[in-house]
């Protein structure tokens, strides 16, 4: 093989020329979404790519500073055995926006027996799909992303500087056309680097915050390339908005009182004909679609920390934000948690409003496909939908504080049903970790509310 490029087939998947290369970050989706991996030189892209790349199965546990977990059940007490990394079949990706050229192979980790690590997050939403298959369903998904471009210079988050005017945002400017104008040539460069690898990006619009945008990602029957889009598409923005002199976040709520940034997820089912079978012909469509939501929303509290998983993940999820609060359901209702848009029939489908811009795209489609798969399966009927606002007191209410949300997890049915003991017990670990780490930190306000006062 040419030593500059990388090009063939895996499991079908064309590979993306990446001619040009210097290196190849073989990299894997830890529990926060986060890639971790190596940097491999490209000479040695066919060890990268028949699996002979090896990582500790406790690298996908670690927190998100990159710390090892005290109590990772793959800790060096236990030998921190590796896992064989595979590639996914998506192929050698070019990352075109760095110094120099280099190329991306996303990959999941196998155990050395060939069985599938199904605490790594990309297995876990898998060995949900392969249960739909079995029942001869097909999930069809897609991804609402919200981000914010921010002032790179900073510690704290800033509007940026206009690049068509030279001046600092400071308004909110939904759906304004003349802001996308201003970074005309920063979403080019980010839909020519989604073409570059294959991550199908549709319309973009400003939305509610200062500076924030909002891509959403075409629906596919094939979910885990749905999570692999999201996930890709991160890194992307990110990387092109600092090509472009500022950064890209998509933290769930990056200033306290403007609007959060949601990753709000439609999903739909085939059936083997390919007819969809939340559409009965009427506009509230199918028992089917309605055993879909009283599962989502019966397992809502448990996975709630699939949805905000970090500490300012909670700052996002207020009363009249936009964001939802309630275990609640209605028709083309933007406040509640599960909303059905209208449309045609034959489009029916569920949007799940709860994540975050800020959460990891396979457990929160794993979240959302298992618990409407559990609930298809026992048949649940949900609660009558919500008409108006639904702030309202007597709803039951999402877990507004990180610690409840972990111990809802932790404490759930519905989630033993739908993930492994393994990754229960490093994501509780992890996220167990990181809150004791915010609980050390004392913050500027905090000092200066109280340095004199008290």
């Amino acid at each position: 093989m040419n030593r500059h490029a990388a090009s063939g087939t895996v499991n079908g998947d064309q590979f993306v020329d990446a001619e040009g290369a210097e290196s190849i970050q073989a990299v894997i989706c830890d529990l926060n979404g986060i890639l971790r991996g190596k940097r491999v030189p490209i000479q040695q892209i066919e060890k990268v790519l028949d699996g002979s790349i090896r990582m500790p199965l406790s690298i996908l546990g670690v927190d998100v500073w990159g710390e090892d977990i005290v109590g990772n059940v793959h800790e060096p007490q236990s030998g921190d055995v590796d896992g064989i990394c595979r590639p996914t079949g998506r192929g050698v990706l070019p990352v075109t926006w760095t110094l120099k050229p280099s190329a991306t192979v996303p990959l999941w980790l196998f155990k050395e027996t060939g069985e599938p690590f199904l605490a790594d997050p990309r297995q876990a939403l898998a060995d949900i799909v392969r249960q739909y298959h079995e029942l001869g369903l097909r999930p069809v998904v897609a991804s609402e992303m919200e981000f914010y471009l921010i002032d790179s210079e900073p510690d704290h988050a800033e509007p940026p500087i206009s690049p068509y005017t030279g001046k600092r945002l400071d308004s909110d400017a939904l759906l304004s056309i003349d802001e996308l104008d201003d970074f005309g040539q920063f979403f080019s460069d980010v839909y020519a680097e989604c073409e570059r690898q294959n991550v199908p990006a549709d319309s973009a619009i400003a939305e509610n915050g200062i500076g924030q945008f909002e891509i959403n990602l075409i629906h596919t029957d094939a979910p885990l390339k749905a999570a692999d889009d999201a996930l890709l598409f991160k890194r992307i923005v990110k990387g092109v908005a600092r090509k472009h002199g500022f950064a890209a976040t998509f933290m769930a709520k990056p200033y306290g009182l403007r609007s959060g940034s949601g990753m709000h997820v439609h999903f739909s089912l085939l059936d083997e004909s390919g007819r969809n079978i939340f559409d009965d012909g009427t506009t509230e469509g199918s028992e089917v679609m309605k055993h879909a939501v009283a599962g989502m929303l019966r397992g809502l509290p448990e996975t709630t920390l699939l949805y905000a998983p970090h500490f300012n993940s909670y700052r996002r999820l207020r009363r009249d934000t936009h964001a939802p609060t309630s275990i609640s359901w209605g028709y083309e209702n933007r406040t509640s948690a599960i909303r059905i848009p209208g449309g045609k029939n034959s489009s029916r489908r569920i949007e799940h409003r709860v994540p975050g811009a800020d959460a990891n795209p396979y457990l929160v489609m794993a979240g959302i496909l298992g618990t409407a798969l559990v609930g298809i399966r026992n048949r649940w009927t949900p609660p009558e939908p919500v008409s108006g606002r639904a702030y309202q007191e007597q709803l039951p209410k999402i877990p507004s504080e990180w610690g409840s949300a972990v111990t809802a997890f932790e404490q759930g049915e519905i989630v033993r049903e739908i993930f492994h003991s393994e990754l229960r017990s490093m994501l509780i670990a992890c996220k167990r970790q990181e809150i004791a780490g915010f609980a050390e930190q004392v913050t500027d306000f905090e000092f200066s509310a109280y340095l004199e006062i008290v």
